[in-house]
């Protein structure tokens, strides 16, 4: 997997991105602003999907900041943001996606975004894309919801729950959908759903997650009652401090990461074309993925730290050749274990 893959019209489609977003006033003032370009949800657009239609590719990078903009609204902590508002609004954003005139949300900057990506959204993708789009969203939006109640009841889940439920918020086919929908390849449904590639693509769903637990935690670390992520999970399970669990975290994460190259060799081995190529960009998924975290000011600078992000900030990424624990064979949780079956001997 390349580690500095980013489509050639990057700038292209940040630009525009940003104009888009400007034109719809999606945020309140300028400091509300920089903290959502911060995001550079464009970057992250363009490193997952470095190759491919640009129009494909700035639809999805202007669903990007919106949804970073809902994600920021769901993780402020706010008394008004309970499980009740999250699954209240999300299922109100999914109804909007599948019926348009539905007319379930409030006006606003926020809404008459969504009303432009939706529309957009759907001369864009085929109906089977479209479908495959709305899951993803459903994913995320479930996943969030989960989270968001686990946190209200101050319970912090077991870590074979949260690797099952956890991942969903991140919303991996959400973002696959927009691969596919770029680079124009669309592999059918017995192949995209068949048991072995749905368990390697949540395999970089878990990995991509984990990772973001990771790159995130200084922002989210001063919540109360503590944010629902892998490290805090594998702290209170193991009766540690967050510092202590973050070498289990990556421990996890790399024996996943294992499994996942390991197993997406397997696949490729007498592919055709458009499997190899399906599967080459569920690497760049992961690879972007950590490119971008690591230059994302949103994490570099994060707000609970910062009055303003800092452009410039980077985080220190150390890439290794080897994981960091031999272990190669399934870890005990039934979440994840059923991945190692399609492995082989």
């Amino acid at each position: 997997m390349e580690r500095d893959l980013v489509h050639p019209e990057a700038k292209q489609v940040e630009a525009r991105a940003v104009e888009w977003v400007d034109s719809f006033g999606l945020y309140p003032d300028a400091v509300e602003r920089a903290w959502g370009l911060a995001t550079h949800s464009a970057d992250f657009t363009c490193r997952i999907i470095p190759e491919g239609k640009v129009e494909a590719l700035l639809l999805f990078a202007e669903w990007n900041y919106w949804a970073n903009a809902v994600d920021d609204w769901q993780d402020s902590g706010s008394e008004e943001v309970g499980t009740g508002a999250v699954v209240e609004h999300g299922v109100r954003l999914l109804r909007t996606i599948e019926n348009p005139g539905a007319s379930l949300l409030p006006d606003g900057p926020m809404t008459r975004a969504l009303v432009d990506l939706v529309s957009r959204t759907h001369a864009m993708l085929s109906p089977f894309e479209l479908r495959r789009f709305t899951e993803g969203t459903r994913d995320w939006l479930l996943g969030a919801a989960w989270r968001a109640a686990r946190a209200e009841e101050g319970a912090m889940p077991g870590l074979n729950d949260f690797a099952a439920l956890g991942p969903l918020a991140n919303g991996t086919r959400f973002s696959l959908t927009w691969s596919d929908v770029a680079r124009e390849d669309r592999l059918p449904a017995e192949v995209l759903y068949s048991p072995a590639l749905t368990a390697l693509t949540d395999a970089a769903g878990f990995i991509v997650s984990a990772d973001n637990d990771l790159f995130s935690y200084d922002k989210d670390d001063h919540l109360e009652p503590p944010e629902v992520n892998l490290v805090n999970v594998l702290a209170h399970r193991e009766g540690c401090s967050p510092a202590e669990a973050v070498p289990l975290a990556v421990a996890l994460r790399d024996r996943v990461m294992v499994l996942f190259t390991t197993l997406r060799a397997r696949l490729a081995d007498g592919a055709d074309p458009r499997l190899r190529r399906h599967l080459a960009a569920l690497g760049h998924y992961v690879a972007g993925c950590v490119a971008w975290q690591g230059r994302a000011p949103r994490y570099a600078t994060p707000r609970n730290r910062y009055g303003l992000p800092s452009a410039e900030a980077r985080l220190a990424v150390r890439y290794a050749d080897v994981p960091s624990v031999p272990d190669r064979e399934a870890p005990d949780l039934p979440a994840l274990a059923s991945w190692w079956q399609w492995v082989g001997d």
